[in-house]
């Protein structure tokens, strides 16, 4: 069985929205939820997995990293400025991407954590003409298909699907597995193999959305702590006056 998994870039930093000015990239929590699942069907069907991202080469560690904990391939699609494309064309890049491996099935996290789309794992089965279980905390092998395990209104719910199919992954209890030095060091030997959108025979074409700009958060106003009885007509007033509340 050939299993793909899709992971995206995120920044780790301390409130900087430049790109240039961050020092660390990860992999998105949910898409490790993804690759930790995924690892665990290949393991019990015997199956191969292969990472995928899109992105300039600093996503190379984060391709590095899942071969350290057991991913078999390691594929990166080539974009020098991922935020000049929008959902739809990384969508049609991850999708020709999949369909080039001959991936069976798909795990993907449901959305990044930076920019919570949420919209890779339809958008890649759109494409794909597959079938997408979202918001899926487990995954098995069931016979020629595979049960997934999911939210509902009233509890969980295990659905059944066939391939091709897209698996978008929510925050489970699964414990993620961490490398060891035996996986480090063979990762760093790994080929990744990168591939361009005229090598999957993608026209981008122009995006139909773009990002005009970002901007932290507004800071709040350090809040005031009032203690003892003789407070009390001063927080009234404060309640009063200022947050109208009384």
């Amino acid at each position: 069985m050939n299993i793909a998994v899709s992971t995206a870039k995120i920044t780790v930093t301390d409130g900087k929205v430049d790109e240039n000015a961050v020092s660390k990239w990860s992999m998105s929590p949910y898409d490790e939820y993804a690759l930790e699942s995924a690892l665990q069907l290949s393991a019990a069907v015997d199956g191969t997995i292969t990472v995928v991202t899109a992105g300039p080469d600093r996503c190379n560690r984060m391709l590095t990293d899942a071969a350290a904990v057991g991913a078999d391939n390691l594929v990166r699609i080539d974009v020098a400025d991922l935020s000049a494309l929008d959902s739809t064309q990384v969508q049609s890049l991850l999708a020709a991407a999949v369909q080039n491996i001959g991936a069976d099935v798909v795990f993907c996290g449901k959305q990044a954590s930076d920019t919570n789309a949420g919209s890779t794992g339809p958008g890649v089965a759109e494409l794909m003409d597959a079938a997408c279980v979202t918001l899926v905390s487990e995954v098995t092998a069931d016979g020629d298909g595979f049960s997934a395990m999911r939210p509902s209104s009233s509890g969980s719910e295990r659905i059944a699907v066939t391939a091709p199919c897209i698996f978008a992954f929510d925050k489970g209890t699964t414990e993620m597995r961490r490398p060891n030095v035996r996986g480090i060091m063979m990762a760093k030997k790994k080929q990744i193999e990168v591939i361009s959108a005229a090598d999957l025979g993608v026209d981008l074409g122009t995006a139909s959305v773009s990002i005009s700009g970002h901007t932290p958060p507004t800071q709040k106003a350090a809040g005031q702590k009032f203690e003892g009885a003789e407070s009390v007509s001063v927080v009234v007033g404060k309640l009063r006056d200022e947050a109208n509340v009384i």
